[in-house]
């Protein structure tokens, strides 16, 4: 079985991009733990992508094997140096069984969070179980979520924000689920909206996604800071949507058309009534009207 949609050509293309979780910094003491914990045995990569941990891992000697989704990111694996000695069992890291014992199964960089029920991940762990020989480890890296920074009674936590993003969690502690939401910010020539094209590849071209320029967070921050928004979690954004295949085409980079339903029409969307009745009004009501005035 395979899914290429989430991890298509188009991500695949540009998952290794990141320097960041490729630096040696972060790969080195990563694959070292692996190598000591695999204790001179196999090892077997949930979710084994482009290779980013299994190739370092197998330069030290590990035999590695791995399990993936998505054809796409084995391609991008087969194509690096050694790449192509690395079996990979192409199928979902609950069902797949590649009828072999490893002293270490490990599954990195948050994959478990892309299995989004309890019963899933639990599967997870019992087909995790069943690939080990008797002492084995199983190891899962993955982000512990600051609950102690959330403020009583709160449920939305800022995680990340620059000039071009802000990234928002929005937790569920009862059900012990949260959401990340991403207003696109853009403008001032920084070529963010120009890089949308190649992260989208796998979503709906009817999607619509809520945006705002560099000048309109100036003017929310104004508001803000005179104290109109206290005590208050408040959406910023212009007053138009635009579809994924929209900004597409605006930017020369055009989008098959699809007749199939979207599962989440609001997946992009802010609800921004709340900044409008404190005072917020965009001064760029549209994306096509920065287009214009650039």
């Amino acid at each position: 079985m395979h899914d290429d949609r989430l991890f298509d050509e188009k991500i695949a293309a540009t998952y290794d991009d990141d320097k960041g979780i490729s630096a040696p910094e972060v790969i080195e003491p990563a694959v070292d733990l692996l190598a000591e914990l695999a204790g001179g045995g196999r090892a077997l990569e949930f979710a084994i992508g482009t290779g980013r941990i299994a190739l370092p891992l197998a330069r030290k000697g590990v035999q590695v094997e791995g399990i993936e989704l998505s054809r796409p990111m084995v391609s991008r694996l087969r194509a690096k140096e050694g790449g192509a000695e690395i079996s990979v069992a192409i199928g979902d890291m609950v069902t797949t069984d590649v009828a072999r014992r490893f002293s270490l199964v490990y599954l990195v960089f948050n994959t478990i969070n892309n299995l989004t029920s309890q019963d899933a991940q639990l599967a997870c762990f019992r087909n995790a179980a069943a690939h080990l020989e008797p002492g084995g480890h199983f190891l899962i890296e993955v982000g512990v979520p600051p609950l102690q920074r959330l403020p009583v009674g709160e449920t939305i936590l800022a995680f990340d924000h620059g000039e071009t993003h802000w990234g928002i969690d929005e937790y569920d502690v009862v059900n012990q689920n949260f959401s990340v939401r991403f207003p696109f910010v853009y403008g001032d020539g920084d070529g963010h909206l120009e890089s949308l094209p190649k992260y989208v590849g796998s979503w709906h071209p009817a999607q619509r996604m809520s945006t705002i320029p560099h000048r309109d967070i100036a003017t929310a921050m104004k508001l803000a800071l005179n104290g109109s928004f206290d005590r208050r979690v408040v959406n910023v954004a212009d007053e138009a949507p635009a579809s994924i295949y929209e900004l597409s085409d605006m930017l020369g980079a055009r989008m098959d058309s699809s007749a199939e339903p979207l599962s989440n029409p609001w997946y992009l969307l802010v609800d921004s009534s709340l900044a409008r009745s404190l005072g917020f009004r965009a001064s760029v009501r549209t994306v096509y009207q920065a287009q214009q005035e650039a």
